[in-house]
C-alpha cells in the first residue's frame, strides 16, 4: 500500500476492532483521524509580537493614502462639481477643509494603527478584534455626517469621504499587520 498522507502522521492509529464494534470498522477509523488534544494555551501568555519598524512605516504610508483620500474627495466634490461638503472637525483650526480632511483621516490612520498594535501585543486573536472594531469606527465616520447637517446630498457625500478613508485604514493597516506579525518563541519551562 502507499505510503499514508503527512498530515496522517501524527494522528492517533486506530485499535484493534472489538466485539462491540463489529461491522463499524469505518466508526474506527473516522476517530483515528482526530488529533491528540493540546495543552490550551493562556490568553495572558501572548505569542505574538510586531517588527516594529516595518509596521510603524506602514503606518505611516497608511496615514499618507488617508490624508490623500480625504484631499481628493474635498477637490473632487467642491472644487470641481462645486457641491458643498460637510466637513469633519478642524482639529488644529487650519480654516481649511482640504487640510481637515487630510488632517483627520492621517489622524485615524495613526489612531487605528497604535490600536492594532495594542491588539497585537494583548490579545489572542488581534485581527478579529481589529476587524470588529474597525466596522464599528467606518459605520460610525460614514454616518457622522448626517447628524451634523440637513442637507443629505451634502452629508451623503461626506460620508462616502468618510467611508473611503475608513475602509482604506482598515484594509492597509489589515495588510501591514499581516507582513509584519510574529511569533514569539515559547518560553522555556
Amino acid at each position: 500500500p502507499p505510503p499514508p498522507p503527512p498530515w496522517r502522521s501524527t494522528l492517533t492509529t486506530p485499535s484493534a476492532p472489538t466485539s462491540s464494534h463489529v461491522g463499524s470498522a469505518r466508526c474506527i477509523r473516522d476517530r483515528a483521524q482526530f488529533p491528540e488534544p493540546r495543552t490550551p494555551v493562556s490568553p495572558a501568555d501572548p505569542r505574538l509580537t510586531v517588527e516594529a519598524g516595518r509596521f510603524w512605516a506602514g503606518a505611516a504610508a497608511t496615514a499618507l493614502v488617508a490624508a490623500l483620500i480625504g484631499l481628493l474627495g474635498v477637490i473632487i466634490f467642491e472644487r470641481i462639481f462645486a457641491i458643498t461638503l460637510v466637513p469633519p472637525p478642524d482639529l488644529f483650526a487650519t480654516g481649511s477643509r482640504q487640510a481637515a480632511w487630510a488632517i483627520d483621516g492621517a489622524i485615524l490612520a495613526l489612531l487605528a494603527a497604535g490600536v492594532l498594535h495594542l491588539l497585537i501585543l494583548s490579545t489572542p486573536r488581534p485581527r478579529a478584534f481589529f476587524g470588529w472594531i474597525m466596522a464599528l469606527v467606518v459605520v460610525a465616520i460614514a454616518v457622522l455626517p448626517f447628524a451634523w447637517s440637513s442637507d443629505v446630498t451634502a452629508a451623503a457625500l461626506s460620508g462616502l469621504i468618510n467611508l473611503l478613508i475608513g475602509v482604506a485604514v482598515w484594509s492597509l493597516l489589515a495588510g501591514v499587520a499581516g507582513r509584519t506579525i510574529v511569533a514569539r518563541p515559547a518560553p522555556v519551562v
